[in-house]
């Protein structure tokens, strides 16, 4: 065959495996809203994009998207909202199963279940997105407000959640990670990293929630060992929002007035934020001190450094078993930093920040922190080479330019 057959034939072959062209699929709001979004969902194709008019869609059922390669998009965050508050169903707002998806400039408002979760979608981004539960904090909230899992390739960028029961800004089990300029506000954790490899949170704002931002590692999960976590350039205060979760989560442990907690992760650096107004402590670095079967979980965090963070005001409240007594002890406030002390010596936190720093010297992970032997932490005078910057394919930072 001459080389002209072999292009035309190459040619003729791509035309049958893709779509002849990308194309936009208009949805405005009003009735028939749920089937109407729903089927442009369904019958979108690589590369197109469906688009949500201005107003309010008034949903009774959660949305999926399995097709890759689709951009869901509205005409802002505030202009366009997915109200489920008539949702029948306790699922999520909106699920996606597929690779290099963009979500971006739309709304999702009181969900039953999570806001809007991602499950095995690689290179998806979340762009201008607001999710809320607009009731305040509840137990009955949903979850998660924006929740991918178990994928690689993950850019959360200027997204807004309020009222999650569990995490505002969750990313599980996943791996090369972005979350930055978003807002999490009156979440019990207002960003969660767990269970995740790789990942850069810089420049968001974490305020009013139980908890700032936490970095956790959890047993009995396929994907586990967490590192390499950058915290930097946040602003972490005010962190006092009673907690909400329900009973049984591992969320409902945070102590009300945590500004950023790391349990069981490695390799995670804190640096160049602003912390304070959190009334149990601004960082606080634990082991895991709960129950569980799982002999390749390793329930100590290791590695954690901490650097140029400006403190203000923490620990004139702490809200966990025997903070109130070493408040006490220490003149009526607990330390800005403190380490439980699991694991010994050899997983002692590395902090140059020029605040109080304290060990509790709670080295055994069966120990009770009533029984805390407290010590004071010295400041360290070096540390260790700095992580590398979490870098994203370029063709998905374009989409976001």
């Amino acid at each position: 065959m001459r080389m002209r057959d072999l292009i035309f034939a190459g040619a003729a072959l791509c035309a049958l495996v893709q779509p002849a062209y990308a194309k936009t699929i208009l949805v405005l709001p009003g009735d028939g809203a749920q089937e109407r979004l729903q089927e442009a969902l369904i019958a979108a194709e690589p590369g197109d994009i469906v688009e949500l008019g201005a107003g309010r869609f008034a949903l009774t059922d959660g949305l999926s998207l399995d097709v890759d390669g689709v951009t869901l998009k509205g005409q802002g965050g505030v202009e366009t909202t997915l109200d489920f508050s008539g949702q029948q169903g306790a699922g999520e707002g909106l699920l996606v199963t597929s690779d290099n998806v963009v979500l971006r400039e739309f709304a999702v408002e009181n969900s039953k279940g999570d806001g809007i979760k991602s499950k095995g979608a690689d290179r998806i981004i979340y762009y201008k997105l607001r999710v809320e539960w607009t009731g305040g904090p509840k137990t009955s909230n949903g979850a998660y407000g924006i929740y991918p899992v178990e994928s690689k390739d993950v850019l959360i960028d200027s997204v807004l959640v309020r009222g999650a029961s569990d995490a505002g800004i969750y990313v599980g089990q996943s791996r090369n990670i972005i979350v930055r300029n978003s807002t999490a506000v009156e979440n019990v954790a207002g960003i969660e990293i767990e269970n995740s490899f790789d990942a850069d949170v810089h420049d968001n704002i974490a305020t009013h929630n139980t908890g700032g931002i936490l970095v956790f590692d959890l047993p009995n999960l396929p994907q586990m060992g967490g590192h390499n976590v950058r915290i930097f350039g946040n602003i972490i205060v005010d962190n006092m929002t009673q907690n909400f979760a329900p009973k049984g989560n591992i969320v409902a442990n945070v102590p009300t007035g945590t500004g950023v907690m790391v349990m069981a992760n490695r390799n995670v650096e804190i640096f160049d934020n602003v912390i304070g107004e959190n009334g149990t402590t601004n960082i606080m670095i634990v082991g895991y001190r709960f129950p569980f079967e799982d002999p390749k979980y390793d329930l100590t965090p290791r590695a954690v450094v901490i650097w140029d963070n400006q403190h203000s005001r923490a620990g004139w409240a702490p809200q966990f078993r025997g903070g109130s007594e070493i408040a006490a002890a220490l003149g009526g406030s607990f330390p800005a930093i403190f380490w439980d002390g699991a694991g010994g010596a050899d997983f002692r936190p590395i902090i140059q920040d020029d605040v109080m720093a304290l060990s509790l010297g709670l080295s055994d992970l069966k120990a009770d922190t009533a029984s805390a032997q407290p010590l004071p932490l010295a400041r360290s005078v070096s540390r260790p080479a700095s992580l590398p910057a979490i870098k994203l394919p370029e063709s998905m930072e374009a989409i976001v330019r």
